[in-house]
């Protein structure tokens, strides 16, 4: 069997790290072909030496000069908007895995379905903001999609081979993040170190903050209406602590198949690049007896009020999502930086979205505005909190 040629956006961040961890594990079965990432410049040595990639891609000119200085083996360097076009379509990779953070991973996730390449989707803002886009567009090339967050790939593992019209729902699981038992009033003081210290994941920080707000899980919720088709009164979403259950599908004869394992994203990722084999890997074993108990509740909309505002969102359409999406990384990005208080995110994305006159039927053009106007309404709002 001849390898899989990959092409990595954000492989430096957690997912391109696991992802390179599997790589690792199976150098017989998968090759790196082209990386991106952003400014660290530190890590993407380590990777440029190790994986010997032909072409990588840094965010500025001076990150990118830097990599091709410091690293002991010639690699042609990119940089820019531009740059991570040139890694998904290299011509030479067979498959992308998209893991960059937030809208950035849209245009180049676009470009390598364009270009016939096998999509191994981390990027749920891409569907988010383009769903419908990028699935016309995935039909009309042949291309799969392949979902690497562990929800997703629990849901694809679940419907293998199922009659996708006999699915009557499919479940979301959600560890709750740092704040699932805390008060509202406790909430409302939450510190960014706080919010950054997740129970079950080891992340990078925006999705991090996203969990902990339970934004994370309803961006999943729209990537889910797109991935598989469904209505949004079919998704459901449950908080599950363990995190063992990564999803589950209900089918119309009452029974229910879920995909169980520990916390570990280098299971969904691998299963997405090995598809459909089976690879071994080398990761902690699930040992029911040593866990004893799953538990499960019905998230609390007045506690996490952004889970509600996504499917509002979802269900609206459009420009709407988009929207949605925007604001919440400006105003994360604000927290991080430690100049908001946690429960202003949900307040500067819910501003947003009622300020919003949605495009119904939006075109690329369209979308990139919406995520302009949605930025740039979000600033405003904090300059008024200021």
């Amino acid at each position: 069997m001849m390898k899989q040629r990959l092409a990595i956006l954000g492989s430096t961040g957690s997912i391109g790290t696991n992802t390179l961890e599997v790589v690792r594990q199976h150098p017989d079965q998968f090759e790196v072909v082209a990386l991106a990432a952003g400014g660290n410049v530190d890590e993407m040595v380590k990777q440029v030496e190790e994986f010997k990639p032909k072409l990588i891609s840094m965010s500025s000119k001076d990150a990118a000069e830097e990599v091709k200085l410091r690293a002991n083996r010639p690699v042609r360097t990119v940089y820019g908007e531009e740059g991570p076009i040139e890694v998904a379509t290299h011509p030479d990779a067979t498959y992308l895995v998209s893991a960059l953070m937030g809208s950035r991973g849209l245009i180049p996730t676009l470009a390598a379905i364009r270009e016939g390449k096998t999509i191994g989707l981390a990027n749920k803002e891409t569907l988010v903001m383009g769903g419908a886009i990028v699935m016309e567009e995935a039909k009309k090339a042949g291309v799969a999609i392949l979902p690497i967050d562990s929800e997703h790939s629990a849901i694809y593992q679940c419907l293998h081979k199922e009659n996708p019209t006999q699915v009557k729902r499919i479940i979301l699981t959600a560890s709750g993040g740092p704040f699932r038992d805390w008060p509202r009033e406790k909430i409302e003081r939450a510190t960014r170190e706080e919010a950054l210290n997740h129970p079950n994941w080891s992340m990078g920080e925006k999705i991090t903050v996203d969990s902990a707000s339970l934004m994370n899980k309803g961006l999943e919720v729209i990537e889910a209406h797109w991935l598989f088709n469904l209505s949004y009164d079919r998704i459901d979403v449950l908080i599950h602590p363990e995190s063992i259950i990564h999803s589950m599908v209900e089918f119309v004869d009452g029974a229910v198949l879920a995909e169980l394992g520990t916390p570990d994203m280098k299971v969904p990722i691998q299963y997405a690049l090995g598809y459909p084999k089976r690879l071994p890997l080398r990761t902690k074993t699930l040992d029911l007896v040593e866990l004893g108990a799953l538990h499960f509740r019905e998230p609390d909309p007045k506690r996490f009020p952004c889970l509600q505002m996504a499917y509002d969102a979802g269900r609206a359409g459009g420009t709407m999502p988009t929207v949605l999406n925007g604001a919440n990384e400006v105003a994360v990005e604000r927290f991080l930086r430690g100049r908001l208080p946690f429960p202003m995110i949900e307040e500067i994305v819910g501003k947003a979205l009622s300020r919003h006159r949605t495009v119904t039927d939006p075109n690329l053009e369209d979308l990139f505005e919406a995520d302009r106007w949605a930025r740039e309404t979000a600033r405003q709002c904090l300059e008024m909190t200021d």
